[in-house]
């Protein structure tokens, strides 16, 4: 069973009604959930003109390999309405694979740890609260000294 990091996040609809729904489908589909963050509020990264997203980790263990965790994933964003138009647009729910155990990954379809979740206050911050001491296997650097080095200052706001 390898352990693996989901980060959630929705800006369209209601908002907490979409991360509950998400997280209902990763349960159902690939296992019951061993934690989860906080959930935030934070503005929209990339393309700012949109709505503010309610953001959330959550992590668990499956049997799964990384590639068909990320099947699973598309088709629970297929599920919930989630349309590809343009990078970074609004969306009813986005999936990501932060990290899958310690493994490194580098695919045309998938990346592991994600490529930017280092870059991203929104992912950094419940990352820290739920595993300060998690070493990134890309730069060996802990999560509270990434979140420390970080120059993203978009606002992340704790709700929940």
């Amino acid at each position: 069973m390898e352990r693996y990091v989901i980060s959630l996040g929705t800006n369209l609809g209601d908002r907490m009604a979409q991360l509950r729904t998400a997280k209902r489908h990763i349960a159902e589909e690939i296992g019951d959930l061993a934690g989860q963050s906080s959930v935030y509020e934070t503005a929209a990264w990339g393309k700012e003109n949109q709505a503010p997203f309610y953001n959330q980790l959550v992590q668990g263990y499956t049997g799964l390999t990384a590639l068909k965790l990320m099947d699973v994933l598309l088709g629970i964003e297929a599920k919930m309405g989630r349309e590809r138009s343009l990078k970074w647009s609004p969306r009813t729910i986005d999936l990501d694979i932060i990290f899958f155990g310690s493994d490194i990954i580098d695919e045309e379809e998938l990346r592991v740890p994600h490529p930017m979740f280092h870059l991203r206050r929104f992912t950094l911050v419940p990352l820290v609260e739920m595993m300060p001491d998690f070493i990134d296997p890309r730069s060996g650097k802990k999560m509270e000294t990434l979140l420390i080095e970080l120059n993203d200052n978009l606002a992340v706001n704790k709700l929940v």
